[in-house]
């Protein structure tokens, strides 16, 4: 597709900006999709008639975003940057710093999850095949040793609901439920050590993943959605407000596990 996408020349008092925006028009026109290649940097410069540094302004946001492949050194067909790149650790990686810089209210991102969280694991009930079913399995055994440290238990946490979000078959869930967590780890730790009774609050967590995982391995779809809304707003209760809050380094004025 990308030899037949017509390029015109830019405004010059513009930089990589409206680069940026010719390359997005194409891709949301459908002249540009993944596996396609963007003109070698000289010849794409002379095309959109801009200078060569807005070009490559333009393409390292793209390549950051996980949008594209920068090429190897060379020339010939093969020389310009592929689409399709790591869309979803970019896009992973933008709604990750977005949450955490926006002033979202607790309450917001609690709901946020539960309805994400409903959804896939009812999804993963339906879905999810014995790989998935092994790794979820793996997850609670390690979660399971009571020598496990906070920071590393938290991890298995976040990576058990990410492999439930997978599950369900949908990645963009998936994404959105690695961005959330990732964005709010950091809090998360510094609330659990401020907590008087770790194994307790451990112990709850533990229990609560291990009837999400029966429901999802015996197919009860209602029964897993359930167990998952009651596993979000519990812990959110047992952690408290006020521990999130006096969490130093948070993004948002409040957060949730």
């Amino acid at each position: 597709m990308s030899d037949a996408a017509e390029w015109s020349p830019l405004p010059r008092s513009r930089t990589y900006e409206l680069v940026l925006e010719a390359i997005e028009e194409k891709i949301l026109s459908g002249e540009l999709g993944v596996g396609d290649r963007l003109p070698p940097e000289r010849d794409f410069a002379e095309m959109l008639g801009v200078s060569r540094s807005a070009i490559r302004e333009a393409l390292r946001v793209l390549e950051a975003q996980g949008v594209l492949r920068r090429p190897r050194v060379g020339t010939g067909p093969d020389s310009g940057s592929m689409l399709g790149g790591t869309a979803s650790i970019g896009l992973s990686r933008l709604l990750r710093m977005h949450v955490a810089l926006a002033n979202f209210d607790l309450d917001e991102i609690v709901e946020a999850r539960i309805i994400m969280e409903r959804a896939s694991v009812e999804l993963a009930a339906a879905h999810a095949d014995t790989k998935a079913l092994a790794r979820m399995r793996y997850l609670l055994d390690r979660m399971d040793d009571p020598s496990v440290p906070r920071e590393e238990f938290n991890d298995l946490d976040t990576e058990f609901h990410v492999t439930l979000a997978e599950a369900a078959g949908n990645r963009l869930i998936a994404d959105m439920t690695t961005a959330i967590r990732g964005a709010i780890r950091r809090p998360l730790l510094k609330a659990f050590e401020l907590l008087p009774d770790w194994g307790s609050v451990a112990g709850g967590l533990r229990r609560d993943h291990h009837a999400i995982y029966d429901a999802v391995a015996s197919g009860d779809a209602a029964e897993a959605a359930r167990r998952v809304e009651e596993h979000i707003r519990g812990f959110y209760h047992k952690l408290g407000r006020d521990a999130l809050r006096a969490a130093p380094g948070h993004g948002a004025r409040d957060h949730a596990v």
